[in-house]
């Protein structure tokens, strides 16, 4: 079978999440070449002179200066993607600097993937519908599951699921902090938020902010949450708890389970 593309480009591949879908794409019968920032200027022209798909695995904040530097050397049907964890400001920034295909995904794990967790990955079309079809093919061949997608509802839902959980946990910690005394009444289940949150907060709280701000749908969101603030604020806690049951509506076993999405 022919993989979906014949030559493909990764920038970035000197992170964890390029070098992972190197590793993966090389596996369906692709010739994949990688670049970084310390590849010279000359091989990095080469090399997406002769790509099928160039993708980019970079931080969002890296966009404007690396789409500068493709413009002359990127061919017109090249394929050009991302797997930003936000869409509509890089997807922009992509058909801005790129006359041909743009596909925008997002893998919705990291590096190393949990036992027992789907690996999924929302593509979102650009320009070009077969482009799109061609990136989810890819991405179905190296195992994993992919959905379509656009910019706008991937941004909408991932400032929920990203974007207020950083700024929410950082909030409630930070507030917790201040209590007089507060480590001395530390419970298993708070221990257990600390365990959850310690990387975000320690060692990607700096990209965690970056996505946060590119978001144009977090402020909105947070907003919403408020909403969801003052019921605790009433003393509504019924009403809060029966909308917090919508993620286990068709558990039937008492242990909890999040249905997988539709």
């Amino acid at each position: 079978m022919q993989p979906a593309f014949a030559r493909i480009a990764v920038a970035g591949s000197d992170g964890q999440m390029g070098a992972l879908l190197m590793e993966r794409f090389r596996a369906t019968g692709a010739h994949v070449q990688g670049y970084d920032c310390e590849t010279k200027p000359a091989e990095v022209a080469e090399i997406v002179a002769g790509c099928d798909l160039l993708l980019l695995c970079i931080p969002v904040t890296a966009f404007p200066s690396v789409l500068g530097t493709l413009k002359e050397n990127l061919q017109p049907d090249t394929v050009l993607a991302d797997v930003c964890s936000v869409k509509v400001k890089p997807m922009k920034e992509m058909m801005d600097a790129h006359g041909g295909p743009v596909v925008g995904t997002h893998p919705l794990f990291g590096p190393v993937i949990p036992e027992g967790f789907e690996p999924r990955v929302a593509v979102a079309e650009g320009r070009d519908t077969d482009a799109a079809n061609r990136v989810a093919a890819l991405f179905d061949a190296c195992g994993y599951d992919t959905f379509m997608t656009t910019a706008e509802e991937h941004d909408r839902a991932m400032a929920a699921i990203q974007g207020l959980n950083y700024i929410t946990t950082a909030a409630y910690l930070g507030m917790a902090s201040r209590l007089p005394n507060a480590d001395k009444f530390v419970t298993p289940s708070f221990n257990r938020r600390l365990d959850a949150a310690r990387k975000m907060l320690t060692q990607d709280s700096e990209l965690f902010a970056d996505i946060s701000e590119a978001n144009p749908y977090l402020q909105e969101t947070a907003r919403g949450f408020m909403s969801f603030l003052s019921l605790a604020a009433g003393g509504d806690f019924d009403l809060l708890t029966s909308l917090a049951q919508w993620w286990w509506r068709e558990d039937n076993t008492g242990e909890g389970c999040i249905r997988k999405p539709d």
